[in-house]
C-alpha cells in the first residue's frame, strides 16, 4: 500500500511537471515563433533537455553518480527548477494583463482607422476626380461611389494575427525578464554569502556572569555539488568577524559523502570562539553518512553533541540528534541529553528541526536554537514552511521556552533564495537577574 501511494504521488508530480512545461513551451515558444523556424526548434529542444537535467540533478547523488557528474548536472538542473517556478508565476500574472493589452491595442487600431477615413459631404456623393482626358464639366452623379479608405486595412495598422503575436511576445518577454531576473538576484544572494543578524534573548535563569554571552548560530550550510569550499570559507570568515563566545552549527552541513565533500568542509577548522564550536546533526547528514560526518567535524575541531550536554559558564548547552536519525536508531534522546540536569540552571538546546520544541518545553529548556526551514527559501515557500513547522523563522515563545529558527546560511537544491535571505545569527543572551 505504501509503495502504491508513493508511485501514485510520483506519477502525479511528473504529470504536473509535464503540464507546466507544456504551458511554458506554448507561451514562450509556440505563441511567439513561426512554425519551422530555428527559434522554435531551439525552444522545443530546450523544453525537453532542461527538465531532464533537473531530474538528473535530483537523482544523481542518490544513484551514486560520480561527483564530477553531479556537479555538471547540478548548476543547470537546479537553476531550471527555480526558473520554472518564477517563469510560471510571471506568466500567470501575464494572463491577467494579456486581455487588457489586446483591448488597448484594438482601441488604438480603431482610432488609427478613423484617422484615415475621408468624411462624406452631407447630402451628396463623395467627389471623384475626373480621369485623364475627361471633361471636367461632365457630371459625376452616375459615377460609382468611392470606397471609404477605412473599409480596407489602414496603412500600418496591424491585422488581428499580428496583434496577437505582438501581445504574446510582449507578455512572454516581460515574463522572461521578471522570472529570470528573480532567479538571478536570488542566486547572487546565495553566492554572496549570508549576512549577520543579531538578536537579544533574555533568559530568566541566566546569571549575571553570563549576561551578554554571544552564540553565533549557523545552520543549513548544505555543502554539495554547487556550494563548496569557497562557500564554507565565506561563512567561517563572517563568523570570525563577529568574535563570538561560542559557535553552534545546527545541522544540514552537507549534501554528500565525506569522500566527496571533506575538502569543502576543511575551512571549519579555522572557526574561532572563546568557548569552542559545537555541532548537531540535521536530516541531510543521515542521507550522507552521519557517523562519518560526526567523526569528520570532530577532526576539524568541532564538538558533536549527540544527545549530550556540557556546562558553559552560567548555563547548560545541550544537543540532540535529528529526528531523521530514528531510522538508524540514532534519533533524539531528550532524557539522555537533559534528564538529570539541575533545572535551576538555564539550558540552551541545539536541535536541527523546530518540531521538537514541545519535547524541549517538557524538559525545561529555556532556549532552543534550530534551522531546517530555510525560511521557505523560495517565495511563496515561506507559507509552506510556516504550515509545516511551529515557527518558520525568527524568535517565538512556547510556554517558558523560547525558540529561535535561523533561515540558514546556504540553500538546498537551487542555489537561489527569494524572500528568505540567508543569515548567520548572533544570539546575545541577557540575564534578568539584578
Amino acid at each position: 500500500m505504501a509503495v502504491a501511494g508513493l508511485a501514485a504521488a510520483v506519477i502525479a508530480v511528473l504529470a504536473l511537471l509535464a503540464g507546466v512545461h507544456r504551458y511554458l513551451w506554448r507561451r514562450f515558444v509556440g505563441d511567439t515563433t513561426a512554425r519551422g523556424s530555428a527559434l522554435r526548434r531551439a525552444g522545443t529542444v530546450a523544453a525537453y533537455v532542461l527538465p531532464l537535467l533537473s531530474v538528473g540533478a535530483l537523482v544523481a547523488g542518490r544513484a551514486g553518480a560520480p561527483f564530477w557528474l553531479q556537479r555538471v548536472l547540478a548548476w543547470p538542473g537546479y537553476l531550471w527548477l527555480a526558473a520554472v517556478l518564477y517563469l510560471t508565476l510571471a506568466l500567470l500574472v501575464g494572463e491577467a494583463v494579456r486581455p487588457l493589452l489586446r483591448r488597448a491595442l484594438a482601441g488604438r487600431a480603431n482610432r488609427t482607422k478613423g484617422a484615415y477615413t475621408d468624411p462624406m459631404p452631407t447630402g451628396g456623393a463623395p467627389f471623384t476626380p475626373p480621369s485623364h482626358g475627361a471633361n471636367p464639366l461632365e457630371t459625376t452623379a452616375s459615377a460609382a461611389p468611392a470606397t471609404l479608405v477605412a473599409d480596407a486595412p489602414a496603412p500600418g495598422r496591424p491585422d488581428a494575427p499580428t496583434r496577437r503575436l505582438f501581445v504574446a511576445r510582449a507578455v512572454g518577454g516581460a515574463a522572461a525578464v521578471a522570472g529570470l531576473g528573480t532567479v538571478g538576484y536570488g542566486t547572487y544572494g546565495v553566492l554572496r554569502g549570508p549576512r549577520v543578524k543579531r538578536i537579544t534573548v533574555p533568559l530568566a535563569k541566566l546569571p549575571r556572569s553570563a549576561h551578554g554571552f554571544r552564540i553565533a548560530v549557523v545552520s543549513d550550510i548544505h555543502l554539495g555539488p554547487i556550494l563548496g569550499r569557497a562557500h564554507t570559507q565565506r561563512i567561517v570568515d563572517t563568523i570570525n568577524r563577529t568574535q563570538p563566545d561560542l559557535v553552534a552549527v545546527v545541522g544540514d552541513l552537507v549534501d554528500g559523502t565525506v569522500a566527496d565533500l571533506g575538502p569543502a568542509a576543511e575551512p571549519l577548522a579555522r572557526l574561532r570562539s572563546r568557548q569552542g564550536s559545537f555541532f548537531v546533526t540535521g536530516n541531510h547528514e543521515y542521507y550522507s553518512g552521519a557517523a562519518e560526518w560526526v567523526d569528520q567535524v570532530r577532526e576539524l575541531g568541532l564538538h558533536p553533541l549527540e544527545n549530550a550536554r556540557v556546562e558553559i559558564g552560567g548555563f547548560d548547552l545541550a544537543g540532540v540528534n535529528d529526528v531523521a536519525g530514528e531510522s538508524e536508531g540514532q534519533g533524539p534522546d531528550f532524557a539522555r541529553a537533559l534528564g538529570d540536569r539541575d533545572r535551576t540552571r538555564a539550558a540552551v538546546l541545539l536541535a536541527h528541526q523546530p518540531v521538537v520544541i514541545h519535547d524541549a518545553v517538557a524538559h525545561g529548556v529555556d532556549l532552543q536554537l534550530s534551522g531546517h526551514t530555510h525560511g521557505g527559501q523560495l517565495w511563496p515557500g515561506n507559507y509552506l514552511a510556516d504550515l509545516a513547522n511551529p515557527t518558520g523563522a525568527g524568535l517565538d515563545r512556547y510556554g517558558d521556552t523560547q525558540l529561535y529558527v535561523s533561515r540558514g546560511a546556504g540553500a538546498w537544491g537551487p542555489p537561489v533564495r527569494v524572500g528568505a535571505p540567508s543569515d548567520i545569527t548572533v544570539v546575545e543572551l541577557a540575564s534578568l537577574r539584578a
